[in-house]
């Protein structure tokens, strides 16, 4: 009896210990996510003129002719972005891949901005994101075929097969580690 106990109270602690990492995680998470209008506005100090000199970095801004548009214009797409990143990192659901597609479209469109100063920035992006399509959409089509398949072959439910397929890491670096 004392060594069911003494496992009983490993295991509460394991779970305590665990629980309040993810307070202080899910407590990170949250505050990020409800300061990124915040965020959002800090092009606001980046000066209105068509270069700008910080002790890091020179920029000169040709086809926006001011860096406050070339901010703002970075800026609307870094916080979707940034949203995105949480999403992908927290979700716990089999089709979380999917995600990794307009992840994709974000980054090469801030890339364009950045190293097209001069190009429309919403131009021809499809065309670079048709390799990560061709991955991720038979992918997630045949993970979906795999969990209507075991819906037929088993009597679980649905919720029952998705917690089957969800991934379940110990941690965000853990998290990481599992795509690269």
């Amino acid at each position: 009896m004392n060594n069911k106990l003494q496992k009983f109270k490993e295991v509460q602690s394991e779970f305590q210990r665990t629980d309040k990492q993810s307070l202080i995680i899910g407590s990170i998470v949250a505050t990020l996510i409800a300061a990124s209008p915040y965020l959002f506005y800090l092009y606001e100090s980046v000066p209105n003129t068509p270069t700008w000199d910080t002790f890091l970095f020179r920029y000169d801004s040709r086809y926006y002719g001011s860096m406050l548009t070339v901010a703002w214009t970075i800026m609307g797409k870094a916080m979707p972005l940034f949203l995105l990143f949480i999403w992908f990192f927290t979700c716990r659901h089999w089709w979380y891949h999917t995600l990794l597609v307009p992840i994709s479209m974000y980054i090469y469109q801030i890339f364009t901005t950045i190293n097209d100063d001069l190009n429309y920035v919403d131009s021809n992006q499809l065309v670079y994101l048709i390799p990560i399509m061709v991955i991720i959409i038979p992918s997630i089509y045949l993970i979906r075929a795999q969990i209507f398949n075991k819906v037929n072959n088993a009597n679980k439910s649905l919720q029952d097969l998705e917690d089957e397929f969800k991934v379940s890491p110990t941690s965000f670096w853990h998290k990481v580690k599992e795509y690269f």
